[in-house]
């Protein structure tokens, strides 16, 4: 029981030293854990993890561009969590650390670039720190930095949904539903999702990718089953000219489906979901039924099971 105890202990104190980023001193403690019990999962598990990035700090320390190093950090990250993936044993504790240690790693070589007057580079570096505070869990100063970034881009759909899920986070999910409901309508594809965090985004990612989507499709999909699961349900009046925009782009996808082109597969749920919005616009401007139900029959000859899903 002594051991134990002590084996607790030393990877608590590897935690931290990973929260006050030191990789060095945490993976010392985890070696003297290592002697103590070179059995136990989570030391083992922890160890990998370690190594993991020892061998990346070390090319990171060779870039010289604070800029590129942040970027390569931020990247490594999403490689680790594939990483993690495979490794026996699911350790929370652990995971949470290496997160926090990983995108601390990021915010303090962004945190070195020199200042810039122009908008489009503050809010660029704005965007990146926000996510990085995301994932150290500092979410109070993350929001203050992803929204000096949406102000500056207001449609732009990473930003809103990286601003999304810190609202979550935070625990404001009224806030949270409506940015995602807006992000991916702007564009799926140009969103962030290995930097999704909150909970409910996690749980529709992987319900969505359960259903066989992946790469290039399953961003696509997110808001089609985020309606139909009722995740996406907080909704906004649209003004006319938006509701001008939408028709638009729903008759340019129309015509592109029926072209029989490549990317067909990201075109009907591209056109699903403005199908969807188109919907909640009626509905709410009090249009006449049949209106409504020429939608449902369009969503229908597209795809008669989430057309099922929809109605019931």
């Amino acid at each position: 029981m002594a051991e134990q105890e002590s084996v607790n202990v030393l990877l608590s104190n590897a935690y931290e030293s990973l929260k006050c980023v030191d990789l060095r001193a945490a993976g010392e403690m985890l070696d003297r854990a290592l002697s103590i019990d070179f059995e136990n999962p989570e030391v083992l598990w922890s160890l990998k993890c370690a190594n993991f990035w020892s061998e990346r700090l070390g090319r990171m320390e060779s870039m010289g561009n604070p800029f590129e190093r942040g970027e390569f950090v931020v990247s490594q990250w999403k490689a680790f969590s594939s990483f993690a993936a495979k490794l026996d044993g699911r350790f929370d504790r652990a995971r949470y650390a290496f997160k926090g240690y990983a995108f601390a790693l990021a915010l303090a070589s962004y945190r070195e670039i020199p200042s810039d007057d122009e908008g489009a580079r503050e809010a660029d570096l704005a965007l990146r720190i926000g996510v990085c505070l995301k994932g150290a869990g500092d979410y109070a100063l993350a929001l203050r930095s992803l929204e000096a970034a949406a102000r500056e881009r207001r449609e732009d759909a990473d930003t809103l949904a990286q601003l999304a899920d810190a609202y979550a986070l935070g625990g404001d999910e009224r806030t949270s539903k409506a940015l995602f409901r807006e992000a991916f309508y702007l564009g799926a594809q140009r969103i962030d999702v290995d930097l999704l965090e909150c909970e409910t985004m996690r749980r529709l990612v992987e319900k969505v990718a359960s259903l066989g989507y992946s790469g290039s499709e399953l961003p696509e999909w997110i808001p089609v089953y985020g309606t139909l699961l009722g995740l996406f349900s907080v909704k906004r009046e649209l003004k006319s000219v938006e509701v001008g925009k939408l028709r638009q782009s729903i008759y340019q996808l129309e015509n592109e489906a029926k072209e029989g082109r490549d990317d067909r597969s990201l075109l009907v749920p591209r056109l699903i979901n403005r199908y969807f919005w188109l919907i909640d616009h009626y509905v709410q401007a009090k249009e006449d039924r049949s209106k409504i139900a020429e939608v449902l029959l369009k969503i229908r000859l597209l795809d008669p099971s989430i057309h099922k899903q929809y109605v019931a």
